[in-house]
Order: C-alpha cells, then structure tokens, then sequence
C-alpha cells in the first residue's frame, strides 16, 4: 500500500512492530522511507516509584505518576571518600563580565498567542514508573549463560496523559544559591562571580515568569511558532527579523510565492493563517514539503521552517525539504508504556542508529527497536544514549551538525518510528538518553539555521564570536530571548513529545567558555573557571534548561560533556550549581590511550588511581574506558591498540592464541572493570566496544579537496566500516564472545551490589613494585594485579568487615577467555589486625593480569547455601520401599 501527497510517495507499515527495511546508498541519499505508522495497543502493569530530584528551594517532589511526594532534604549525589577527592588551590578573581536581560525582545513573547492557551488541562490520572526484577546473583547456569531480569507487570495504568499532568506540575521558584560555599569553602574567594552569575539566572527566571508566565508555559514555544493547527485552520509563525518579506510555499500552493504571504509583527514574527479547505481538511495535506520563502539582505532565500518537525531528503535532490508531519490520528503511534524509573546506578549503552546494522548499511529505527534493544537488556545496561537523532544532513558528522533542531532523523525513519523504539525501551525497562547539541549549529545556509534570515545574527552572535573554527560551525547567542525559546522548548519537546527520558548535552565545555576550550589546558585553578572567559550567558542558558527539565520531569537525568572540570557543575541550580546530573569523566579514556602507547613497564598504578578517582566531591560523574570519540577513523579503540592487526587472525577458539591476543584480552577486561570501578557513579560503553570490535568509525565519504590544495581521499561511499559486528560476539567460537560475556558479568555485579553508587569507597593499595590496585566499594573488595608476568599466592589484602568472603566475579574465569587460575569454591576468612590501614586482611591468589572481585558473604547468603546444600542431600538419599 502506497500513499501519494503533494508528489511524495511514501511506502507504508502495517505494523510497527515490523521492520520497514530501511536502506541508503549514500550518505546524504534517503530511499524506502516509512512515514505512516498505526497505533500498537499493549497493556502493562506499573509501579509508582518516588523521584530522587531534590533541592533545597523545592516544595514537593513529583514522581513521574504526578502524586505529590513527601519533598527531600538533600540532593541526589552519592559521595566517596573525601580523601580521594581534594581541592585544587585557588588564584585571585577575576571579575565577570556583564549581561542584561532585554527588556524589548522579553516583551516580544508575550504578544503571541494561541487558542491554546485558555485550554484547561484534563483531569490527573494516576501514572506509573516500570519496576524491573533484575537477576538476584551472578551464578552462571547451564550454557555459561548469565540469568536474565525479568519485567513485573503491577496495574493497568496508561501513560497517555503525562503531557498534560506536566503542565499542572510546573517548576519550582529559584533558590537562595548558597549552599555552594557550604559544599566547598574554597568557591568563596570567588562569590563576586557566582553570586553574579546566580543573579543573572533569577533575573531571567523573573522576566519569564513576568513576560511568559514560568517557564513551563515559555518552553511550549513549539504551541505558538512553526506549524500549529486547531479546528479552523493552520497558523504558521517564524521568528525572522532580518527578513524584508516572507511567504509561506510548498506543494500545497504550487510553491507559489505570492499565493500565502505573510504578516510582520513589531517584533520580527511572521505570520499567517490557512483555513481549512470547503470539506474540512486542513490546508496543508500531511506529507507535504513546505519552505519559507523571504526576501532578505543576502537576497531571496528559501529555508526550511526553524521549528520543522521532520525534515526529508528525496532520491537524486541535494537540498532537504521540510515536511508538514501531522498524520491523521489513527496512524499516529500511542505510547503505551510508562517510563521506568531512574537508575540509582546508571550504566549507559552508547549507540548510533545508523550503523547498528551487522550489514553494511544505514539501520532504521524499527531495526534497532526488534534487534538491537533486546541485545541492551540481555548486556545487562539500564540506559541506552543514542547519538545523532537531530536532523543533520551532513551523516558523517555524526549527528554533531544539526540543521533541524525539533526533527528526528529521517535517515533511520519517521518521527512515529522513533517514538515506537522509545516505548519498546521503556517495556523493557531501559530508560532512553539523547545525545543533544545545544552547543552548536551546522553551518549548512541550504538546510539549517545558518544565515536563515539573510543575517549573520538571527540565532547566533554575529562576526567571529559566532562562528566555531575547529568545528566550522555557528555558535548560539544564549543572551537572546529568542533564541532561549528555541532552545529551551528543544529539550521540552523531546521530553514531552518523545517521551525521552533524559540528554547528554554534547560540547558543553565549549559553550561556557570564550575560549570554547580550545588550547586551554586546565589545570583545575578556579581562576580558569571564574573569570572574564567565562561566558556567563551560556552558564545561564545551563542552569535554565537544568531548572527546566528536573522541575518538569523529576526523574529526567541530564549529563554534561565537560572536559574542563567546572566546579558547581553536577550541583542543583537551587543551590548555586548548573545543576547537571553527572559530568562525563572524560580524562579516563584520554589516561587509557596514554598508556597504551607505552610498555607495561612503564604503567604506573598510581597514576591510573589518580586519574580514575580525580573527580569533585558530591558532583557524580559517568566513567568509560573509551567512547564513540576513541573508535572514530584516525585513532584505535582499545582492542585494537592492545591486539591490532592479530585480532584479524587470531580470534577464533579453534586456533592457537598469540601473546599479544593473551595480552590485550586480558587488560581489556581489566581496563574496563577498573574504570567502572572506580570511574564514578555512571559507566558508559559504546556499542561494540563491550566484545572489543576490531574496526574503527569510517562514515561514507568523497574525496575533499581543502582550500589549501589538501586532498583527503575518500572511501568510495564505503558502509563497511560504518556498522557493528555484533555477529562477532555472539559467536561462541570466537574469542571475542569471552569480552562480551565479562562485560555482561559486570553489569549484573553493579546491579546486584551496587558498588557504584557506595558511599563507602576505600583505596588500600597501590602497589608500584608488585603492579597490584586493591580497593573496596560497598561489601566489595577488588583485586587488580596488572603485572605482566608476576603471580602472587597468598597475598594479602586489607579489608574492613569480618567474616568469610567469596570470588563473585574473575577476569580469568575460562568462560570470559581466561586460564581459569582462581579457585571459585574457595572460601576466603578474615584475619584480625591492621593491614594496609584496614583492621582486618584475607589471603587471596592473585595471577598475573587478572582482576578479581570478593564480595562479603552476610548471615542470609550462608544461610541459603546451607538450605541448598541439605535441599541436595535429601533429594539424594535414597526412598525406603
């Protein structure tokens, strides 16, 4: 069944649970696009779960059920040793440089208006947070297979009308911002600063409230601009004040520009309403490409809608075209499952749609829901972060150059397509991360915002402070008002309208600085961060869109890319933090490639302590050996920096190993269990790298000839490398299945122990003779022993509780590609006296490379063994005639 509008044909799918096919020959080409989906009906069962936001300005917590909660008193951060953790010394303040709200363009907002406005919500209904039954131990069954979780299914609730329990909810008014100095004395040496930037942040919270009526209502700008429709008709609004006229086009007129032109208001806004054809249908048939054509001071330019929500390539056309996605409403897709709840620990898959696929090709959203969210669950990750949703019609950039803000990729299918994948997650009960990119724009002038009213400055700063020269990209003024509306309803929008369930804000480094970062080597002096550098508009576009979505989503979880180490970072807004979630610990992969350009020789452990443990105190972060960054085309993933060019050769079971392959399994295990273990309170991996994926990142590419007469050659538009092997880690004949298994091992340790998220965390060697890291992380203790040749019997090791210990989990085990050196029925009893600044100490075996992990056995555990045990010895005494 094919539909035909406007002169764009779309193939249909009956199914959304049917994989549509989806293919590309190149990287800006489109063919076999699915557009119109059917509902899915499914019941699930829930359970209310109570939010973990809290601040000290908040009057009451909501839980993603919309119940008000008993508020909290402390914010959600979990601590380590403060020993680890030290501040580094301070230099004198520099004074900040000024902002002022403009008063002119905040009054501009409130003139646009919407029949939408007066509408009163629906009544409440009781939402629902999934709760998962995750694998209770780590005991392998029959096969070397690692038990699955299982979904409990609790009630009948829907999670339908969340979109309209969030408008009753609200955000909370700003706070005092003091708590910061209790946190850390050392920042009130540069309270000038933060004080300032803090009264910047209020001074906007009081003119949205004053101009727009909060926050809430100001970040629903996506209900006033772009294409809205109500019973009569369809308004369409665009934020151009550059533009000298301006028309509406498209296939519904003919791309007549005199047909619908449009009307300036005092502001810049552009406007005009189509009423509903004779029989009632609306003006612009779904599917239909659209642009707005104006006359501006570089000439006419016909753009893509700013606020389009679908933007499309068509076979053998360059340009994209915005296209008027509104479908009837029994082809829209009707989420059916409520959102889990938010992990106390988060361990993140890190994953691009694209190249998803085994085969060489670009995967579709229906493809990675049915194949790739099952692999997630099985691996034991509770998140799932996906890269390069925004349009962006450059592929290769992977995502990171986005022309279209508020539209889903159409390379990997339909707005509808995307949000089934989102449900199917949360049935699964994996909550659902996106990669967004509030940093930067695509220079695109064709497709994206670049230039889009004839001016320089529309959403960006103007001249050079506009423009990114390492990225070539365009750079937001977040002073505008404008441009807060734009972004701040971005992350609205994929929250409410995707049911996302957090981001990963990309590039954040370079938005809170001048600098941009850029040949800045931080050194962790605050005057580095709290100075004239400081772009404190940024700051304050960070702390709203925080403030935004913990006051609208309390179980929403925000992460920054931060490579500078701003203090106040992961602290809430209310107390005079930008009020992330976590900071992706970005120095470990960076340690992790240092070191392996070097011997085992000269690896240094207290080094790699450092690294791994240099984080703020109370401010979380997300830890990863290597991310998408370290498997780009140029550098190595970790695999393949350990192993190169044998991983071709010498993977397979059947044939004998080589000393280079028994290396580099090894400390692959290693590195990764050592980063999760004492990297932070996250840990992410990107897809692949769990099994140790032998290729890096090649995007289809031509030949580029730079202005300096530099060819860089291409690959002949090559797939190959843009793709994931997963075929080669579920092989069980090759050695790459072993990776795999022990990444699974440690997820499922994590679940079950919790160690991430401990507060109690102690580090009792580091060993440079012996090569040996010893450390605890809860009720575990973990046994590192990174000597290349040397094995240790009867070592002993500190440790803080008494009582009996027992292996739970071994990088040498022979089902993860080890040599089996560990005794895992051993039982392991304290010593008392002191030992390694511990009071008590157990004797282990710990053989050259190989990590370990000794968990506490408490009364119940014994007590169950012993149940077992007797259970056994019934079963076989023999029955009397």
């Amino acid at each position: 069944m094919v539909y035909t509008l406007s002169g764009v044909r779309f193939p249909t799918v009956p199914s959304v649970y049917k994989s549509n096919g989806f293919s590309s020959n190149g990287d800006r080409r489109n063919a076999n696009v699915s557009v119109f989906l059917k509902k899915h009906s499914l019941s699930r069962k829930i359970l209310v779960e109570k939010s973990s936001y809290d601040s000290e300005s908040r009057p009451s917590t909501v839980a993603a059920s919309g119940k008000v909660l008993v508020p909290g008193t402390q914010s959600d951060s979990s601590s380590s040793s403060t020993d680890q953790f030290e501040f580094t010394e301070t230099a004198p303040e520099n004074s900040p440089a000024s902002t002022d709200v403009d008063s002119s363009t905040m009054e501009h907002a409130s003139q646009i208006k919407t029949e939408n406005d007066d509408v009163e919500p629906s009544s409440d209904l009781t939402g629902s947070v999934e709760e998962l039954d995750f694998a209770s131990s780590l005991q392998l069954q029959e096969g070397g297979k690692l038990e699955e979780s299982k979904i409990l299914n609790t009630s009948e609730e829907t999670i339908i009308d969340e979109s309209d329990r969030i408008r009753e909810r609200g955000t909370p008014p700003p706070g005092l911002g003091q708590k910061i100095y209790e946190i850390d004395p050392l920042l009130t040496k540069y309270r000038q600063h933060l004080d300032y930037r803090y009264s910047q942040y209020k001074k906007m919270r009081e003119a949205i409230d004053k101009y727009e009526g909060g926050l809430e209502a100001f970040s629903r700008g996506y209900e006033k601009m772009g294409f809205t429709r109500s019973a009569t008709g369809i308004t369409y609004r665009e934020w151009a004040p550059g533009a000298q006229s301006a028309a509406l086009i498209g296939d519904f007129n003919n791309w007549d520009a005199n047909a619908d032109t449009m009307t300036r208001n005092e502001f810049g806004v552009w406007e005009i309403f189509l009423p509903n054809n004779v029989d009632g249908s609306p003006a612009i048939p779904h599917g239909s490409r659209v642009k707005i054509r104006m006359d501006t001071p570089s000439g006419v330019k016909d753009s893509i809608p700013a606020w389009i929500n679908y933007s499309l390539q068509l076979p053998d056309e360059i340009p994209y075209n915005g296209i008027y996605y509104d479908p009837p409403e029994e082809e829209r897709y009707i989420f059916q499952h409520p959102r889990p709840k938010k992990p106390k620990s988060l361990r993140i898959y890190e994953s691009h749609i694209g190249m998803s696929s085994p085969e060489p090709k670009i995967n579709s959203y229906v493809n990675f829901r049915d194949e790739v969210l099952p692999r997630i669950k099985k691996l034991g990750y509770n998140a799932v972060q996906i890269m390069a949703i925004q349009e962006h019609s450059y592929y290769a950039s992977f995502g990171y150059h986005v022309t279209n803000f508020f539209a889903p990729s159409s390379r990997f299918g339909t707005p509808d397509d995307l949000k089934s994948l989102i449900d199917k997650a949360h049935e699964l009960g994996i909550v659902v991360l996106m990669d967004i990119v509030h940093s930067h724009a695509s220079n695109n002038t064709l497709d994206g915002l670049n230039m889009f009213d004839g001016t320089d400055s529309c959403y960006f700063h103007s001249g050079a402070r506009g423009y990114h020269w390492m990225w070539d990209s365009r750079l937001f003024n977040y002073g505008n008002w404008e441009v807060l509306r734009y972004l701040l309803s971005n992350a609205r929008w994929w929250l409410d309208e995707f049911k996302f369930d957090g981001f990963r804000f990309d590039g954040v480094t370079s938005m809170m600085y001048t600098h941009h970062g850029l040949s800045v080597g931080f050194t962790g002096n605050y005057a580095e961060y709290f100075g004239l550098a400081t772009d404190v508009d940024a700051v304050v576009y960070l702390m709203l869109v925080n403030d935004l979505i913990h006051g609208l989503f309390p179980d929403a979880i925000t992460i920054g890319e931060d490579v500078s180490g701003m203090p106040t970072f992961c602290i809430p807004v209310q107390d005079g933090g930008v009020g992330f979630d976590y900071r992706l610990h970005m120095a470990i992969a960076d340690k992790w490639i240092e070191l392996l350009k070097k011997r085992d020789e000269d690896w240094r452990v207290g080094d790699i302590v450092h690294t791994l443990t240099n984080r703020r105190w109370l401010e979380k972060c997300v830890s990863y050996a290597e991310s998408h960054d370290q498997a780009l085309v140029g550098d190595k993933t970790i695999a393949f920096w350990l192993m190169d060019k044998d991983m071709y050769d010498f993977m397979a079971l059947d044939r004998p190993s080589t000393p280079l392959i028994d290396r580099g399994i090894a400390l692959h295990k290693m590195i990764r269990l050592v980063t999760m273990g004492l990297g932070g309170e996250g840990y992410l991996n990107f897809m692949g790298n769990e099994f140790g994926h032998p290729e890096w990142i090649d995007f289809p590419r031509a030949e580029q000839h730079l202005s300096d007469g530099t060819v860089i050659p291409g690959n002949q538009f090559s797939y190959d490398k843009c793709r994931r092997r997963f075929d080669l880690g579920d092989a069980d004949y090759l050695r790459y299945h072993g990776l795999q298994e022990f990444d699974r091992a440690m997820q499922y340790l994590e679940d079950k122990y919790e160690f991430m998220t401990s507060e109690h965390q102690f580090i009792s060697r580091k060993d440079e003779r012996d090569r040996m890291i010893v450390f605890e992380r809860g009720n575990l203790v973990f046994v590192f022993n990174f000597h290349w040749t040397n094995s240790y019997s009867d070592y002993r090791i500190g440790c803080l509780k008494p009582g009996k210990y027992k292996v739970v989990l071994d990088s040498d085990d022979p089902l993860f590609g080890g040599f089996g050196r560990i005794d895992h029925n051993a039982e392991y009893f304290t010593f008392e006296g002191w030992y390694d600044d511990r009071p008590r100490s157990i004797m282990v075996y710990a053989p050259s490379r190989t990590a370990a992990v000794y968990a506490l056995v408490d009364k119940e555990e014994e007590e169950e063994e012993v149940a077992v045990v007797e259970e056994v010895v019934v079963e076989e005494e023999p029955v009397e005639e």
